[in-house]
């Protein structure tokens, strides 16, 4: 096997003596071979199965001519909007154009279309109307489906309709491409490929589609919102490898058909996966260019698992990676790190050790291995499963493997905890770890919002739970004699938030004195509950009605309350607590968010009132004539021991 990028020309190609690639993997990110990325792992992985794969990265998707640099593949095109989906990459929650695109050349915005998937789909169905065009990634794995898309505030079909692919490997994807690959190779044709696991297809006819459940039509969930969180909550439970059921989503000429997700990887696979031969970084084409930025978070840190089973209502993790969690072994961490050890700009830190929650080193309980996760109970919610097995020793030894390396300074966990999972733990000792060599300087934790109301939308445990986390990190820290801080994410705006919510919030920041830098309003991204709740208002899993901040206005006050302090906001925070019936928030006291309107504001012509005063030599103009003696000058520190009196 060449150690070397795959090939992204027809001159690379040459270079390896091919004459035709067995598939075109199109990708609307830049070509970093790295493990982080999608593109280099699906790609790798057919590779080490003797199959000859070349990657158009980008490609200009106005002219039809980009899809042919590689020539037409001899089993199939792949494709992938990239590591994002491509609406959440080129916009904000607010649906304003972002200004850089982390996974291009130079960070530069505009090398991929919206909708990558479909767009590229297209392009190369117009261009090779008989290769097979198998999607995949996180785009076409979250809109498998009929789904609410936000952008265009309306339902969508499944994009494999929308794409013109003929399947979606959805999840992560490495069983199921390797089964496609093998079955296109032994010469099945594509259409007859609706027998693997982690797979969606299309047909006109279910006669030898069996053991399936019926979802409404995709007619009846873009009329009726109520039918729509009924048909998301029966996808959502089914998303388990072991008890998830084969679905059927009828279409005006056809059906869409979901098979099972694709069993977890053991962890012999992971290994095996992240032991391919990655060059680790972006192909040198893009050096000019300033090079590729997502590569800078993730060069040097190591990941550790997959899966996730907090179960956030947020987060579309149970439709992508699934609840069952993945591990690798401490050796294929180890050698990984090593490598990492040995780059030349390796400064002696390791910045991450994790996954989506890092300190997940197990599935939630032993029969998640052969029977899978419960699909109408929450591991952690609203508390621990009594058959929740608590447990990071394996965690602990892992890191302090990592930490004996030579050359290792330092090693950090930045990729998040679940501080409910770790109380669980009857033992402190990876609290006390954690504090001790993990943490530099400030832990960031995500308690997304502290009233109950809301929590329990987001699927997270009581506020309670989390003020128990802070005062046991502070001890902790006090007992080892170091100064560190939690940083908590916030969210605004989430469905179940009234402006109530909001203002209780503002007021745990007050008492914490504490003013985030940045707020994440909340962004309804494609096959999560909170999603469902924000376009339907019902709560998929009870079906009871949900208040819902869809407004602009009252979304800009509820992220203005998390930033009080900032003299920008203090308009829309006056108007929320006034709103609201908290006036008793506006005043001197030190309880008090704000303070009240100068007279100025009040009448709305600051002008006129500074030109008044000026005229009225620098007092009130309506106030009465003053004695013009001058009195002593009050000074700053005679203006705070008055505030302190």
């Amino acid at each position: 096997m060449i150690q070397d990028y795959l090939p992204i020309s027809r001159e690379d190609m040459e270079r390896r003596g091919w004459d035709q690639c067995d598939f075109v993997y199109v990708s609307g990110d830049a070509y970093v071979d790295h493990p982080s990325f999608g593109t280099a792992i699906i790609s790798r992985l057919l590779e080490a199965r003797g199959y000859r794969v070349g990657i158009i990265p980008q490609p200009d998707w106005k002219d039809p001519d980009s899809i042919n640099v590689l020539g037409r593949p001899r089993l199939a095109f792949l494709v992938s909007g990239g590591n994002m989906d491509s609406m959440v990459n080129h916009y904000s929650v607010s649906k304003k154009r972002r200004s850089q695109d982390a996974y291009t050349p130079g960070g530069e915005m505009g090398k991929r279309p919206d909708y990558a998937t479909v767009v590229y789909g297209n392009l190369i169905r117009r261009t090779y109307p008989d290769v097979p065009v198998i999607i995949g990634g996180i785009e076409a794995s979250l809109r498998r489906l009929g789904h609410y898309d936000y952008w265009s505030n309306r339902v969508k079909r499944s994009i494999l309709l929308d794409s013109q692919a003929d399947l979606i490997s959805y999840g992560m994807g490495e069983h199921s491409i390797v089964e496609i690959a093998d079955a296109l190779d032994s010469g099945i044709d594509v259409k007859d490929i609706t027998f693997i696991d982690g797979t969606v297809f299309k047909t006109k006819m279910l006669d030898s589609v069996y053991d399936y459940k019926m979802l409404p039509s995709y007619e009846e969930i873009r009329g009726d919102k109520r039918r729509y969180a009924e048909s998301f909550y029966i996808q959502y439970s089914n998303t388990d490898p072991f008890s998830g059921k084969r679905l059927v989503e009828p279409y005006e000429k056809g059906y869409v058909v979901q098979n099972p997700p694709s069993k977890p990887l053991t962890t012999e696979e992971m290994d095996e996966v992240y032991a391919l031969p990655y060059m680790r970084s972006y192909h040198p084409i893009y050096e000019e260019a300033g090079g590729i930025p997502a590569i800078r978070e993730v060069k040097f840190s190591l990941i550790s698992n997959r899966g996730c089973f907090g179960a956030c209502s947020f987060c579309a993790l149970t439709f992508h990676q699934g609840r069952i969690i993945q591990v690798r072994s401490h050796e294929s961490l180890v050698e990984e790190a090593k490598l990492l050890t040995e780059e030349p700009d390796f400064k002696g830190y390791i910045h991450d050790v994790g996954g989506p929650t890092a300190n997940f080193r197990f599935p939630a309980c032993e029969k998640q291995l052969t029977k899978g996760a419960c699909p109408h109970r929450q591991c952690l919610y609203p508390k621990p499963c009594r058959n929740l097995n608590a447990d990071h020793t394996d965690y602990l030894l892992l890191l302090k493997k990592l930490r004996e390396l030579p050359k290792v300074k330092k090693v950090f966990i930045r990729s998040g905890i679940r501080f409910d999972y770790l109380l669980a733990d009857k033992s402190r000792q990876f609290l006390r770890e954690l504090c001790q060599y993990h943490v530099s300087g400030q832990l960031k934790v995500a308690p997304e919002h502290v009233a109950d109301a809301v929590l329990s939308r987001m699927g997270k445990p009581e506020n309670k739970v989390y003020r128990q986390f802070v005062d046991e990190y502070n001890r902790m820290n006090q007992r080892l004699g170091l100064k560190q801080y939690l940083v908590p994410y916030l969210m605004s705006s989430h469905p179940g938030s009234t402006l109530k919510e909001a203002i209780e919030l503002a007021e745990y920041l007050r008492d914490l004195g504490y003013m985030p830098e940045q707020v994440q309003d909340f962004y309804p991204t494609p096959s999560t509950i909170s999603t469902c709740m924000y376009y339907t208002g019902l709560d998929p899993r009870t079906m009871e009605e949900v208040y819902v901040p869809t407004n602009p206005h009252e979304k800009a006050m509820q992220r203005a309350l998390i930033q009080y302090r900032n003299p920008k906001n203090y308009e829309l925070v006056w108007e929320a607590l006034h709103r609201a019936g908290r006036t008793d928030l506006i005043g001197y006291d030190r309880k008090c968010l704000i303070r009240p309107r100068k007279p100025a504001a009040q009448t709305g012509d600051e002008r006129n009132f500074r030109a008044g005063r000026k005229a009225a030599g620098g007092r009130h103009p309506s106030a009465p004539e003053r004695n013009s003696a001058p009195k002593k000058k009050k000074t700053i520190r005679n203006v705070h021991k008055k505030v302190k009196k």
